[in-house]
């Protein structure tokens, strides 16, 4: 481990042990806030412990809500970033279909993936099905903007000299649009991730009957915001997991990004 890794990962442990702290001082300590209202962090981890094999209230265990929420995520965002990567490549390599298309995507895209609840649940209900298309439209529009964007900033130099040796309008978009465009790919995979979440967790609070989002929803309804807080703890774990295995793969896909 380089020294500069070493750095970050101790500065962040720092970090993470200076919040818990400062929470438990303003939580348990002084008492800052009316009683009931920010559980301490001591009874946030045995609620956690305690969630892990319990239902009640809400009738699944925390890994079953994690499974649930997992697999709907991992279903809408591979299909977005499926969907997402050609689209947008297509866009921004052959301007008639960037000219087409992409006066109805600028509209679309405005619009939040939350708006498209209700509308989504009418179609195809609460199910699988409904919470996977919402998670689509936040993917797919993510990964669109951010890989339009990468091919658009392909250097000219580049392309001209590959011309220069004869190379084709595909062979140059494989050969040299695609690899310089991989970090604004990756970003937007990352970006991407977040949306995913979002979408999950909102789909969840409004119309579902399992997942992170509806604990949280049943856990505020009952006045229990420690299991609120583990189910938010919850989700920035998964989420930075998952986004500490795309650094990764980014590390080794895009050149010069090794660390």
């Amino acid at each position: 481990m380089r020294k500069k890794e070493f750095k970050y990962y101790l500065i962040s442990i720092g970090t993470i042990i200076l919040f818990l702290v400062v929470w438990y001082l303003l939580s348990d300590v002084f008492q800052v806030f009316r009683k009931g209202m920010l559980p301490g962090p001591v009874k946030v981890a045995r609620s956690f412990v305690e969630k892990l094999s319990t239902k009640t209230p809400d009738g699944n265990t925390l890994f079953g809500h994690i499974g649930a929420s997992l697999k709907v995520v991992l279903i809408g965002y591979i299909i977005g970033v499926a969907a997402g990567i050609p689209s947008g490549v297509l866009m921004a390599w052959y301007q008639p279909v960037d000219d087409m298309v992409r006066p109805v995507f600028d509209f679309l895209r405005t619009i939040p993936g939350v708006a498209w609840i209700p509308v989504v649940t009418v179609w195809l209900g609460i199910g699988l099905k409904a919470k996977a298309a919402i998670i689509f439209v936040n993917v797919f529009v993510g990964t669109v903007v951010n890989i339009y964007s990468g091919i658009k900033q392909t250097n000219e130099v580049q392309i001209w000299v590959a011309q220069i040796f004869g190379a084709g309008r595909l062979e140059i978009l494989f050969k040299v649009a695609l690899p310089s465009s991989l970090p604004y790919l990756f970003t937007g995979l990352k970006v991407s991730l977040s949306m995913a979440w979002l979408g999950i967790v909102a789909a969840e609070l409004l119309a579902s009957q399992s997942g992170l989002g509806y604990m949280i929803q049943v856990a505020r309804s009952l006045g229990r915001p420690d299991l609120v807080i583990v189910g938010m703890l919850t989700i920035g774990l998964i989420g930075a997991f998952l986004t500490m295995a795309l650094e990764m793969a980014e590390r080794v896909f895009v050149k010069g990004n090794r660390k």
